[in-house]
């Protein structure tokens, strides 16, 4: 048995985002995908985390998964064999960014969720898959099972997260850094910060005509790096 690993999903997102990569990561492999719907702050959600997770573990998480991830470091950086950060940020949230997340948990909460996925959904693949019919009804699906509640939940713990960049030099695992190029939301320079913040630990790659979801649109790219971090 190789060592475990665990997968956080993205805002609005479940296990299917990692769904491609299931076939090839989970032969011999404990796997277990973090409930990230529950809570409202990323301590909270890591907590409970780490109290179901293996003692040791591989670590991947996508976007708001990266967030929640650096608070893995935080809490418990002795259980990280490793770390793969997939379109996401070391930033803070700001009351600047904070503003159109208010604006989403606002819908939300006046039972216009369905609204707030049809915008997203403009902004978090590549432009050339905004017409890809399959993979906006996947999306759509994740973010039904997450429900509005979860959103929202989510929304808020994603607008309290602190700034991760001054932690960066203390990971000395192996990391994979990986970014779509089209990615608008967490762009390919905010990658480049973290990969450069790791320094010779991070391996930073670069996906091209890929937007925010990687492990959906480049799903075959995205798995042979995350098997290649693997060892």
């Amino acid at each position: 048995m190789t060592e475990p690993l665990v997968l956080i999903p993205g805002l609005g997102c479940d296990a299917s985002l990692y769904g491609p990569q299931w076939p090839a990561l989970a032969p011999g492999r404990s796997i277990l995908v973090a409930q990230h719907d529950r809570d409202e702050s990323l301590p909270a959600l890591v907590a409970r985390l780490l109290a179901s997770a293996p003692e040791r573990f591989a670590l991947c998480g996508l976007s708001m998964g990266g967030y929640a991830a650096f608070e893995v470091l935080r809490q418990a950086p002795q259980r990280v064999t490793r770390l793969a950060l997939l379109d996401t940020s070391a930033k803070p949230a700001t009351p600047e960014t904070n503003v159109p997340r208010e604006q989403m948990i606002a819908l939300a909460e006046k039972g216009a969720y369905d609204n707030v996925t049809t915008l997203l959904w403009q902004r978090l693949v590549a432009p050339a898959r905004l017409t890809d019919e399959p993979l906006r009804l996947l999306v759509r699906a994740m973010a039904e099972r997450i429900g509005a509640d979860g959103f929202v939940r989510q929304q808020r713990a994603i607008m309290g997260r602190p700034d991760s960049r001054p932690g960066l030099a203390a990971i000395t695992v192996p990391t994979l850094v990986l970014v779509g190029e089209e990615d608008v939301i967490t762009p390919p320079a905010e990658a480049q910060d973290i990969a450069a913040g790791i320094g010779s630990h991070a391996r930073l790659v670069t996906v091209p005509r890929c937007g925010h979801l990687s492990t959906l649109e480049a799903p075959e790219t995205v798995t042979a790096e995350l098997l290649a971090w693997l060892g």
